[in-house]
């Protein structure tokens, strides 16, 4: 499985976005995604752990390689 950046919780909900997931409500300093039937929760934090990142993506419904493969388009 490939390795997941460590990337910030704004970063993350950049690429979520280019995924086409759209931000629903924030509570605090967590940001709920939605896309369809699928969502996450994203903490705003400065660094994501890589088990909360990972769990992020599970929910989300999308794969590891998507979202690394989206995350490397930005840069």
């Amino acid at each position: 499985m490939p390795e997941l950046p460590k990337i910030s919780g704004n970063q993350a909900i950049k690429i979520f976005a280019r995924l086409g997931f759209r931000i629903a409500r924030q509570r605090g300093s967590h940001v709920v995604l939605r896309k369809g039937n699928h969502g996450c929760v994203i903490p705003i934090h400065k660094e994501l752990a890589v088990g909360t990142l990972r769990s992020a993506i599970k929910q989300s419904g999308i794969t590891v390689e998507e979202f690394i493969g989206t995350y490397k388009k930005q840069r």
